[in-house]
C-alpha cells in the first residue's frame, strides 16, 4: 500500500446539529451513537486504521462533553482547537486550527461521516490521487447510487480529469460531497477572519482550476436526522 500523504487529520465537530434535535438538545451530534459507537468514534477508528497519527478535532456545541468522551483517546492522539467562545463553520474552524495542524497537506474530515471503503481506505484512494502543484483541494465525492439516506440533489460535477464544479441551478448534480476532504494549506492562504464556511475557499479553488474530486468506492451514509440512523444501523451491522 502506497503512503498517506498526510498523517494529521482535522474533524468538524463543533457544529449545532440542528437537524439532528431532538438528541442535540441533550448531547452534541457527535456523541450520538449508530450501531454501538458514537459517530465520531467511528471516524476516528478510521483514521486510526489508515495510520493517521494526530485527529485536531474542533468542539464548541457541549464543548466539554466532547472533551471528556476523547481524553482516554490514544490512536490517533488527539488534540482540542475550542471554539467554546465563538461558532467559526468549517472553513474559519480549519484556519483557528491551524497552529495544531503542522501538516501540509492535511486531511478534513466531518465528525459525522459513516462510511464503508471499498478496494481501500479513502485514506488511501484521496493520498494516491494527490497532486499538490495541481491541487488546492482534493475531495471525496459519492455518486448518488453510493448514497444512503440522501434525499438532495447533489453538489458537484466533475470533469474527465477530476476537476469540480458546482450543480446548476435547476439540475441534479451526479456527485454528492462525502465531508472528507484533502486539503492544501494553500487553499487557506488569505482566509477571510471569523466564521465562514468552506465553500468561500472552493469557489476560489474552482476559479482557479484548483479544485478536484475522486469518486468514493465504497458504501456512505447520510446521518443527518434521528429517522436516518435505524435504516443505517441496519445496512451496517446486517449489509
Amino acid at each position: 500500500m502506497s503512503a498517506l500523504a498526510s498523517d494529521v487529520a482535522m474533524v468538524l465537530a463543533a457544529g449545532l446539529g440542528t437537524r439532528m434535535r431532538p438528541l442535540t438538545l441533550e448531547i452534541p451530534k457527535p456523541l450520538v451513537e449508530v450501531a454501538g459507537r458514537t459517530m465520531i468514534d467511528h471516524c476516528l477508528d478510521k483514521l486510526a486504521e489508515a495510520g493517521v497519527a494526530l485527529a485536531v478535532v474542533n468542539v464548541h456545541h457541549f464543548p466539554e462533553m466532547v472533551k471528556q468522551h476523547l481524553r482516554e483517546r490514544a490512536h490517533p492522539a488527539v488534540a482540542i482547537s475550542d471554539e467554546s467562545d465563538h461558532l467559526l463553520e468549517t472553513g474559519g474552524g480549519m484556519v483557528r486550527a491551524l497552529p495544531l495542524l503542522n501538516a501540509d497537506p492535511f486531511f478534513c474530515i466531518n465528525s459525522d461521516n459513516l462510511w464503508v471503503d471499498g478496494p481501500q481506505d479513502v485514506f488511501h484512494q484521496l493520498s494516491e490521487a494527490w497532486k499538490p502543484a495541481s491541487m488546492d483541494a482534493l475531495l471525496l465525492v459519492v455518486p448518488h447510487a453510493r448514497a444512503a439516506n440522501h434525499k438532495g440533489k447533489g453538489d458537484f460535477h466533475m470533469d474527465a480529469i477530476g476537476r469540480l464544479t458546482l450543480r446548476r441551478s435547476g439540475r441534479i448534480a451526479p456527485f454528492i460531497y462525502s465531508g472528507i476532504q484533502l486539503v492544501s494549506q494553500r487553499l487557506l492562504r488569505d482566509a477571510p477572519e471569523g466564521p465562514f464556511g468552506t465553500m468561500v475557499l472552493w469557489k476560489r479553488a474552482m476559479e482557479e482550476g484548483r479544485l478536484y474530486g475522486i469518486s468514493h468506492l465504497g458504501l456512505w451514509y447520510e446521518v443527518g436526522s434521528p429517522d436516518a440512523i435505524a435504516p443505517t444501523e441496519e445496512a451496517l451491522l446486517h449489509g
